[in-house]
């Protein structure tokens, strides 16, 4: 089975409804146990650019933001729709996520 794992960086304020979406679209599943994620807390930085529409922050104006950067798996089959549940969920019009493929040794 493929399987990744997704990193995505969050303000920590959504952070929990970031990972229950994660979890109802099939991500963090790991043998009898769903729903299963870590997260390290930190400052996310960025600069909004002409045309875009910060959820926090002004275009021009570089920002610091206390956010969450939340790991989970999932498998392939799996990995589209929890990709769009985080989109769904994150309050940023560009979230950052990173989807990496993982080597799952039985």
């Amino acid at each position: 089975m493929k399987v990744y794992k997704i990193v995505v960086y969050v303000p920590e304020a959504q952070g929990d409804a970031v990972r229950a979406a994660m979890g109802a679209a099939g991500a963090g599943w790991i043998g009898n146990y769903d729903y299963c994620s870590f997260t390290v807390k930190g400052i996310g930085r960025f600069r909004p650019l002409a045309g875009a529409n910060p959820t926090i922050g002004a275009v021009g104006r570089l920002e610091a933001v206390e956010e969450e950067r939340i790991e989970t798996v999932c498998a392939k089959d799996r990995l589209r729709d929890a990709l769009q549940a985080i989109r769904t969920a994150h309050p940023y019009e560009e979230p950052a996520i990173d989807v990496y493929p993982i080597e799952v040794i039985e």
